[in-house]
C-alpha cells in the first residue's frame, strides 16, 4: 500500500470556511471516481491556527491510499483527473500545492480518540550531511522512542517520503493524534516535547513547520 500525501493553500480571496466548506461537500463527488483509489481522509486546520490573522503553512492536507504505483498511473488521461484537476481551481491556490508518496511507518497503534480529536502533522527536512535513507532509519528508530513519550498522544503514524528518481526536500511527515488543542498545548511546555526537540538536530533542519488539524474520514 502507498499513501499520497497532497498539502495546499486555499484560492486567494476565498474565506477558511468557504474553502473549508467546499472541500469537504463539493470536491469528494471528483476525488472519488479516480479508479483504484482505497482511501482518502481530509485535514481541516483548526480556526485556532488563523489566529491573529496568520497564514499556516497549508489551509488542508489530503491523504488518499493506493495498492502501488500502477494503480496511481491508472488515472493519467482519464477524465476522471481531469475533472479533478479542474475542480481543485474552484478552491486551490494552484501555486501553493504539493503532493509526495509515502510509506507509513505505524510507531504508536492506538485507537483515533472518539469523535477525531486532533492531529498534529509535521513537516520533516532531513540535515543535508544525511542520505535519505540514513535520515529515515534514525527517524524511525532513535527518535521515535523520544518522541513517543509525549503525553497524551493517542496515536503515532511516521509517513516517510518514498524516493522516485529524486531527493524529497521533505523526507516525512509525523502524524500524531491528541484528545484535544488543549493537550497540545500542554506539551508545549513539557520536559517530553523538550527532549524531542533537543534530538531533533541529529537528523533535521531547523524551523520544521506544522499544523493542527481535524479529520474528516471521506471513505
Amino acid at each position: 500500500m502507498i499513501k499520497a500525501i497532497s498539502w495546499f493553500r486555499r484560492k486567494p480571496g476565498m474565506s477558511v470556511e468557504q474553502f473549508q466548506q467546499y472541500w469537504r461537500e463539493e470536491h469528494p463527488k471528483v476525488v472519488l471516481q479516480l479508479p483504484g483509489l482505497r482511501k482518502y481522509v481530509q485535514n481541516h486546520v483548526v480556526e485556532s491556527q488563523y489566529a491573529g490573522g496568520r497564514q499556516p503553512f497549508a489551509d488542508g492536507v489530503a491523504e488518499t491510499w493506493w495498492d502501488d504505483r500502477d494503480a496511481m498511473r491508472a488515472h493519467r488521461g482519464t477524465p476522471a483527473l481531469t475533472n479533478l484537476l479542474a475542480d481543485e481551481l474552484e478552491f486551490m491556490d494552484p501555486a501553493h500545492r504539493t503532493t509526495i508518496l509515502t510509506e507509513e511507518v505505524v510507531i504508536v497503534n492506538g485507537a483515533i480518540p472518539p469523535g477525531g480529536g486532533v492531529k498534529l502533522i509535521t513537516w520533516l527536512r532531513r540535515r543535508p550531511d544525511l542520505d535519505l535513507d540514513a535520515a529515515q532509519q534514525y527517524w524511525r528508530t532513535n527518535h521515535a522512542t523520544v518522541a513517543s513519550a509525549m503525553g497524551g498522544l493517542r496515536r503515532y503514524v511516521q509517513c516517510h517520503a518514498r524516493p522516485a528518481g529524486q531527493e524529497y526536500e521533505i523526507m516525512g511527515l509525523p502524524l500524531v493524534w491528541f484528545d484535544s488543542i488543549e493537550q497540545v498545548r500542554a506539551n508545549a511546555t513539557s520536559p517530553e516535547l523538550a527532549a524531542t526537540r533537543a534530538d531533533e538536530p541529529n537528523f533535521l533542519q531547523a524551523d520544521l513547520p506544522f499544523v493542527v488539524v481535524r479529520e474528516h474520514h471521506i471513505i
